[in-house]
This record gives structure tokens, sequence and C-alpha cells, in this order.
């Protein structure tokens, strides 16, 4: 037989008894049928055959059962053959003579153990396989394994037993069991904690991770972006409805001192040339919220920290100067660290502070001899499982941790020279962010003010003392009445907006946990506040619109008493009285969170009500809980879209972020995560933190991270899927090298400077090589508008006496100002001088639209005043926002480019031209990829030889310089500006369709002196007028490039 035929026939035979075997007769028929049997043989053959098996049989299995004739008989046979006259003597075949007779009983006892062999093989299992299991893959059906009568009939009553045998066997239960079971033998207090080792979670990341894709960054775990499809819908609710944001993960700084003292030295980071300090009047009171740019101490306008926004606490007294006064500082924990050393070292705050508050409370704490006996045995890593008897564990408070300092830090500094104390508040406090129009009617429907408590009630029965002692208090009864009636008449406004930008109301509020409502709905604006913009009729029934956009406030009515008030709100803000707020006091604050009663005994208080679903009135046990609120003003720059994205900010004492967070929700408030904030602040045209902050540490890092991501994902890729950015002339597809950029355009004006002055007359005693600072007048780098002029070349200036005069002035300055570039440098920085902001914007606009009326301090754009702003910023960043004229949708890293006079004369001409193209670039790195992949695959074949020839295993490469990949420009950069055949200007940062306005916008950093150059060679119908060019794309796309103030 055949190697195939003998293992099918060994796989039949392998379940045969050990003690039957089968007689090299029979074997050799077997065989000798191929050869000469062409049917079957005969009766008398098969009766032969039959015979001498069966008597071999009873030999083997019974000898001694068997005569002695029998045997003779056996050992006298000859070997037969099979011929044409019958059977013959030979050496092909062999069997044995018929036996002359049997014995009955004999032959029975030896044909009933056959057949017990043969049922014993039957039944008993080779496999663990089921029966279904056994049948081939065509007939196998999933309904088998629970319905026999599928199966063929032959197997049905099998099938039926190993049914029945499976039904009274025990079932053995799974090592991995479901998260149910898990959970109900471990600590969970215990394994969250664990796994918070790494990334703090927030006191709302439970419910986000259910609903969020989750990130890891800056130190928290965070959501992303929701799982379910709603970027249109997240525009709608801070357009139309209300956004509900977490930010819980910002720190807080805070500053306790003389105000004189904290001014003296905070007035060192900041300056007044770029905004408001920290002694402005209306923050310096403590009834507006200030913003502003942090710089280390007497660096401005370089060496930037970052945004910030600060809060201070308002007086007790108004008239008493001398107490201490207490600032908060927010800032996102990308800039946390840099900005602490920085205060420690302006305050002088070296001394660590031991303070109760701010110590790290662990969540659960096992008994000493537990912790010992865990750290012997299991690993730091390994899930413990909970103990049996309950005293082991010991309940403790709730950690909450931060992402942004290791736990064995003080919190808290002092300065033994002036006094001052700070302290590190981040995760003490919750802080909410709710954005669009109806974030009044969502918090004046969840949130109660605290009733005051009478005389009646005894002081015993409730543990928060302070607020019985407040309303004790004819002053602390009077200032929350006032609170409370500014809080309602917050109801009476349409929107956010309304309001002062920053304003601060302090309030003390019931538990929102007793209000809630029995399912989710939308809070919407109470009818008698508003008047009913739009009626529509429909079978005699009229209907008003709501919407947002056809509110009328509750000042436009002019029989309503409350007019007066609310027109003082909108116009002059909250009193500073009604911005104090009990969360300012980090003892309270404590009390409140120990104090807080738990989920379950308020959900057993529910259900023991008589009614169901009636009002649960806690008395004096009902806790009472401080918040401050904040107005966040939305956009505030520009002349479009003002106050869009308004919003509140919550500060809530910690531990009581999701009985405020699921209160919010059941009110109407869609929940976003860090994407819907990069959409708010592109809509706002706001830089996003940290990554539109090139001058700032914490911005170079984000680019860098960013940058590695990209390269990582497009590495991934084959290069036939990838683009070929050097083909498509883009030398920095994942970054934005804003360095090499702002040193270009230096050189570039250098060069031109340089050419100009030495053809002037009386420009020898001048030397090129020493001008150090650029400029841009307009009389030399306009481009020409003559014809035969090559494009992008300067006209030759006719010299003249006026000329060659103006010309050794400018050199004069050039060297007068020498001096002054090696005192501040040529390092980066980023424009953010008001003033400087106003001129460039208005040097932006084209002349023929009607604009405001000019400032006096608006001038014209001449070589003298180029000169002297690029004096102060050699190497400056302007922060631009653009938008598109036509199609196109702008993408981050987008290049900013300056159009050629011909592409303005064909837009003048054509209104519907869309652009230039850039062409086809070659790939000089091809050649040099490929030889280098020639090469690497000859080494390494010479390296297995020579290690085959000494009988060494193969080691791990040798590593050299970093290879190279297709597609991706290798090597330091060429000029930036000149790459392409159009000017880079800058790149985008923020860029996407707008569903704001309709088009394609983007955000983005231009150098200011390619900006200057480019404003002084435009006539003034088409200035301000750029080219987009994405990364993967040769089409450039006209936009129109605006800098808001």
């Amino acid at each position: 037989m055949s190697n195939a035929k003998e293992r099918k026939h060994a796989k039949k035979m392998r379940n045969q008894p050990s003690n039957v075997t089968l007689s090299s007769g029979f074997m050799a028929e077997r065989d000798g049928k191929h050869h000469f049997g062409k049917g079957k043989p005969s009766q008398s053959q098969k009766q032969e055959l039959h015979s001498g098996t069966s008597r071999q049989w009873q030999i083997k299995m019974s000898p001694h059962l068997l005569p002695e004739s029998d045997v003779n008989e056996q050992s006298s046979s000859k070997t037969m053959f099979k011929k044409k006259g019958g059977w013959k003597a030979g050496p092909e075949g062999t069997s044995q003579e018929i036996p002359k007779y049997i014995t009955a009983s004999t032959f029975a006892q030896a044909r009933a153990a056959e057949i017990s062999a043969m049922l014993k093989a039957v039944t008993q299992k080779s496999s663990n396989s089921l029966v279904f299991q056994t049948l081939p893959r065509h007939m196998r059906r999933r309904a088998m394994s629970h319905n026999v009568k599928r199966l063929p009939r032959r197997l049905q009553e099998m099938a039926k037993k190993e049914a029945e045998k499976a039904a009274h066997q025990k079932k053995e239960h799974s090592k991995n069991k479901c998260h149910k079971a898990r959970r109900c033998h471990i600590n969970r207090t215990l394994e969250f904690n664990r796994r918070q080792q790494k990334n703090i979670w927030l006191e709302t990341h439970i419910w986000h991770a259910k609903r969020f894709h989750m990130v890891k960054k800056w130190g928290y775990c965070l959501g992303e972006r929701p799982t379910a499809k709603s970027h249109r819908a997240c525009y709608r609710a801070m357009t139309n409805l209300c956004l509900l944001q977490d930010l819980s993960y910002y720190c807080c700084l805070e500053l306790k001192g003389k105000e004189e003292e904290l001014l003296k030295a905070l007035s060192q980071m900041c300056s007044i040339d770029a905004g408001l300090t920290f002694a402005a009047v209306h923050c310096l009171s403590g009834k507006r919220q200030g913003s502003l740019m942090l710089y280390r101490a007497n660096k401005y306008p370089r060496e930037m920290l970052g945004p910030v926004t600060f809060i201070w606490k308002s007086r007790m007294t108004p008239e008493d100067a001398s107490e201490d006064r207490q600032l908060w500082i927010w800032l996102h924990p990308t800039l946390k660290l840099a900005v602490l050393e920085e205060i420690k070292t302006t305050c002088h705050c070296s001394e660590p502070v031991k303070s109760n508050i701010c110590m790290p409370d662990p969540l659960l704490t096992p008994a000493p001899e537990d912790i010992q006996a865990g750290l012997a045995g299991d690993k730091i890593s390994k899930k413990r499982k909970r103990r049996d008897d309950g005293e082991s564990v010991s309940r403790a408070k709730k950690t909450i941790g931060d992402g942004t300092r290791d736990a064995c830090q003080p919190r808290s500094w002092r300065s033994p020279t002036t006094g001052i104390i700070v302290s590190d508040l981040t995760m003490e406090m919750n802080r909410f962010r709710l954005i669009g129009p109806l974030s009044h009617c969502i918090l004046t429907s969840a949130l109660r003010a605290a009733p005051v408590h009478t005389g009646e009630e005894d002081a015993e029965e409730t543990p928060h003392h302070w607020w019985t002692d407040t309303c004790r208090s004819s002053d602390g009864r009077s200032l929350h009445q006032r609170q409370e009636a500014v809080f309602e008449l917050l109801g009476g406004i349409s929107s956010p907006a309304e309001i002062p930008a920053g304003t601060i109301l302090g309030l003390t509020v019931r538990d929102p946990r007793v209000n809630l409502p029995p399912q989710r709905s939308r809070a919407l604006p109470d009818p008698e506040r508003y008047q009913v913009s739009e009626f529509t009729c429909e079978e005699g029934m009229c209907t008003g619109s709501w919407s947002c956009a056809h509110w009328k406030p509750l000042s436009d009515h002019t029989d309503d008493p409350a007019n007066e008030r609310v027109k003082q709100l909108l116009l002059e803000g909250v009193p500073v009285a009604c911005a104090h707020s009990f969360i300012w006091d980090q003892d309270i604050c404590r009390s409140v969170t120990e104090n807080k009663l738990l989920d379950q005994d308020l959900n057993r208080m529910r259900s023991e009500l008589l009614v169901p679903g009636s009002q649960l009135d806690l008395g004096a046990r009902e806790s009472k809980i401080p918040i401050l609120l904040i107005q966040q003003p939305g956009k505030v720059t520009g002349e479009d879209r003002l106050g869009w994205g308004s919003g509140w900010d919550v500060l809530i004492p910690k531990g009581w972020g999701m009985a405020f967070w699921i209160p919010f929700i059941y009110r109407g408030a869609r929940v976003g995560g860090l994407k819907e904030a990069t959409v708010h602040s592109q809509y706002r045209r706001s830089p996003n933190i940290p990554g539109d902050f090139p001058d700032c540490r914490a911005g170079v890092l984000f680019a860098e991270d960013q940058a590695k991501d990209l390269l990582e994902k497009y590495r991934r890729r084959p290069p036939a899927k990838r683009p070929n950015y050097v083909k498509l002339g883009t030398l920095a597809p994942f970054c934005c090298p804003w360095e090499q950029l702002t040193r270009d355009w230096e050189s570039r004006v250098h060069a031109q400077e340089a050419a100009i002055i030495a053809s002037m007359p009386g420009a020898q005693e001048t030397d090129p090589r020493r001008l150090g600072v650029p400029c841009v007048p307009k009389e030399i780098c306009q481009l020409s508008n003559e014809a035969g002029i090559a494009e992008n070349q300067p006209r030759k200036p006719e010299v003249t006496g006026c000329q060659a005069q103006e010309g050794t002035k400018v050199a004069m300055e050039w060297n007068a100002s020498e001096a002054h570039m090696a005192t501040t440098g040529s390092q980066l920085c980023v424009v953010r001088s008001r003033k400087l902001l106003k001129q460039l914007s208005s040097w932006c606009g084209p002349s023929s639209e009607i604009r405001r009326a000019p400032c006096r301090a608006q001038q014209e754009l001449t070589s003298n005043v180029c000169l002297s702003i690029l004096n102060d910023f050699p190497r400056a960043l302007v922060w631009v926002s653009l938008s598109l004229l036509r199609k196109g949708s702008p993408e981050p890293h987008t290049m900013i480019c300056v159009p050629s006079k011909e592409d303005l004369h064909r837009l003048s001409q054509d209104q519907c031209y869309h652009g230039p193209w850039e062409s086809r670039h070659s790939d000089p790195f091809k050649s040099l990829i490929l030889k280098e992949k020639e090469k690497k695959k000859k080494e390494k074949r010479q390296d297995g030889e020579h290690r085959a020839s000494e009988g060494q295993a193969a080691g791990p490469p040798i590593a050299g310089q970093e290879a190279l990949t297709q597609g991706l420009w290798s090597g330091p950069l060429p000029g930036l500006t000149s790459h392409c055949s159009r000017l880079l200007l800058g790149f985008v940062t923020q860029g996407d369709f707008s569903m704001a306005a309709g088009c394609g916008e983007a955000l983005g950093f231009v150098s200011m002196t390619g900006l200057l150059e480019m404003l002084s060679s435009q006539s003034a119908a088409m200035r301000g007028l750029v080219l987009l060019r994405p990364p993967t794309s040769l089409q450039y796309r006209f936009a129109r490039i605006t800098i808001e103030v």
C-alpha cells in the first residue's frame, strides 16, 4: 500500500482491541485478490478463509481448549495459491485446510470474546470530542449543540446520552471571570487606586470611560472625544444649547500675603504692553477674573511661560488694606512646573510648609500586619483580594491625586523675607465649564440656594456648623440673600455674553442630588421672562418659537419690576460683596467633603418615602456646598460673532464632582472632551494650549511629540500608499520650523539691503557685513510694477541725492542698533504687544473697504516705521487668522505663502480663479535610498558568509546613521522661504471647515519680517491676500489674512 493508504488503514484500525489479531494468510489473501481475482472469491474460498482465520483466533485466545488433532492438522497444512484450476501449493498464497469438525461450545466462547472486545472498542472514546463534532465540516450545523434532531438519525441516540450525561456533571468555572464576578471578590476602591499610580483619574473618569475615547496626557487619563458621532451636535450645543466639559485637570496655585508684596513680585512676570496685569482695578477688587501671559522675570517679550487666568479673593472690608490677600492662578498642567518654579524664585519662597489640607490621603488604609504580609508575598502590581474579615481593612477618605507632582513633594512654600506663602491646590477643586446660551437655564434649574437656618433648629443635629454660624450673623444672612437674588436674575438674561467679561458670583447651594429630575429633560427659559418673537398658527392653535437667536431678555420688559436690576447687572456686573464665597476657606471645603451624604444612603431614604417620587426633605442633615461661578466671555477679538462660545465655569469642592455632573446632564447639557475644547478655541480664533505657543517650552515639547507620532504613522504605511513630500515640495510635513523660518527671512532681508546699499553712492564707508538688524523700507522692497522686470526681483532705484542721503541715514541707524541686538539677542518670540498688533491689523486690510475711523496712533507703512518695529522684534512671529476666498479646507502644517504679482493680477481679472499650481519637484533621495538598500543587502550577505565560516551566530545589526525614509527630506532642511515657487510666509497650526463661517478657516503664525515685506509690495486694493497650500497638495488657494486684537 502507498503511504496514504497505510495511514488511512492505521486510522481505521486504531480502536481495535489488542487481543485480536489478523492472520498472515488473511493479509496475503487480501493482497492476492488484486493479483488474481477479477470478481468476488468463491463460496469455498470464503469458508476456507473463515475457518482458517477462526482457527488461528482460537489458538491465540484459548489454545488449551483445542484438541491436539486440530493442532496437528494446522501444523501440517500446506501453502496454497490460486490458479486457473483452483487452489495450488505455492509461495504466492497461504491457506489452511478445512477442519474436519468444530466444538460448538469452544467456537461460541471464542466468538463471544471477540464480540465483547469489539463492543468495548466501539464504546470506548479515544478523544474528548462530542458526536456532532466528529461530523465532516460540510454536515455540521450550529444548532446541533442544543437540538439533537439536527444530527443524522444514526447519531441522535448517542447525542442524547451525551447531553444527559453533561446535564448531571458539575460545570467547571472558568478562570477568566466576567467583570461582575471579579468585582465581588476585590475591593473596588483599592483596585481603582492601584490603576491610578501613573495617570490620575478625575472624579468623572468612570462616567467618561463608558462613553468616551480615553487618552493619557499630562499625567491624567482624560476623555478625548465621544464614541458617538457628535461633531455637529457639539457645535450646535455650543451655539444654541449647552456643552459641558470637565476642566478639573487644570492646576491651581494659591498665593497668600500682603497685597503690595504680591504685586511687587508678580509685576516682574508680566507687562502692561501685552494687556492687563495682576493690578487691574476690577480684577484686584475680586469681582472679575483676569487673564494674561506670564514671562520669566524681566524677560518680556521673550522666554514666555504661558497663559494663565487669575482670581483675587474679595476683601471682607474694602477699606482695610492691611489684611492678607489671597490669589488663585489657574493654568494648564503642561505649564505648571515652570510657572511654579518661577513664582517661587520671584517671591523668594524656599521654606517648605507642612499643611494638613494638602497631605495626600490613602484611599483604603490596610492594617500594618497586612501591609507586611502583602509586601512579602505579593508584587505591588498584583491585584489583591479582599479578606473575609472586615476588620483588616479600615475605611479612609478618597484619594484625589495630582498627575503633575510627586506625592512625596511638599505643597506649600513660605518666604522668610516677605511672608508670602505659595501653595499648590491642584485637584483640590473640581472645575466644570458650561458653554452656550442655555448655561443660565441649566444652572438655575440644577442649583438651588441653601436655606437659611432658623434659631429653632438644633445646631447639634447638623454637621455643618460653619453654615449655622453664618446664618446666626445678620451680615452673613443678608449677603446670602443678595447672592441668591443675583443668581435668580441670571434666568432673565438670554446669553452669558451680555454680562461683563469675567464676572464672579459666589453662592452656597443645596445638595443638587435632592432635586434631581426623574428622567433626563432639557432646561428651557421661563416663558414669562421672554417675549415670543415668532408665532405659527396650525389648526387654530398659536405656538411660539423659542430659538435662542430670538430670545428677548427680561430687560426689554418695561412693566417688569426687576427691569432696573437686570440693567444694572448687565452694565456693572455682580457687586463686589456678592463675589465672596466660602470655597476660599480650605477648612470649610474639607468639612463639606468629609460630611457628604453617600449615594446609597440617599437612595435608601428615597425608597422609604411614603409617596414615591416626592421631594426628599433632609432638613438640617442636607449638605450645603460653597461654589464659585465665573463667567467666560467667549470670542472677544475681531468684529464678527462677538460673544460666541460664552458660558460659565463652576468651581466645586473636591468629592462633589459627580453630584453636580449628573444634574447638569439631566438638564440637557451635552458633554465634550479635549477635541471639543480644541474646536471651541478654533472657532473663537484664540490659541490652543499648549500647541499654539511656539515660544513656550511646553509648546515646543508638544510639537516634538506630535511630530514623532505623525512620523511613526507615516512610516507604518508602504511607500506606494503614502504621499511623497519631497516631490510635493513639502520640507516639514509634520512640524513647523519656526526658528529656521524667522532666520531665513532675516538673512533674506539682510542680503537684499546689503546689495542695495552697496550700489548707492557713498556706501563704501559703510561695511555691509556689519548690518545686523533687518529693515523693510517701502521704497526698496516694493516689487516693480513696470513691464519687463523679472518677477520677485527688486527694482533698481534711480539714484538721486535724496536717496543717497536716506541710505546713509539708514546705515547709521543699523550701526546704532548693534548694541540693542547684543542685549536682546535674536531668540524667537511672538508679538503680543496690543499697540503693535492694532497697527499690523490696520495694515493687513485693504483700503477700499469701509473701516472704522483711523486712530491717532495709527501710522503709515513707511521705512522708518518698519525699522523701529524690526529693531524691537528681529525674529518675531505674528498670530493670524485666515479665511479662504473660495473652496478649500486647510489642515495643520499648511504652508502660508506670498502670492506673486501675476497671481494677484489673474485674481483681479477673474474672481473665480482658485489659485496657481506648484510644479512637481524631483526626488534627489530616490537613488540614494536604492543604493543604501543594495549596500545593506550586500553587507548582510557578507556578514552572514563571514559568520558561517567562523561558526558564529547572527548578532544584532550595528547601529549606524539614521536610514533614509522615502518621501521625506533627509538631513538639514534647505532654505525654507525660497524652496518653492512662492515665498513661504508661515504655517497653519489649526485649520478645518468652519461651520460658523461656512468656509475654510485657519489659524497660524507668520514671520513679521515677511509680513511687512509682503504688505509693502502689495497694492492697496489687494493688501492682505496670501496663498495656502496643504502639505499633500500642489494647489495654492487664496485666503485673506487678518490680525484680531
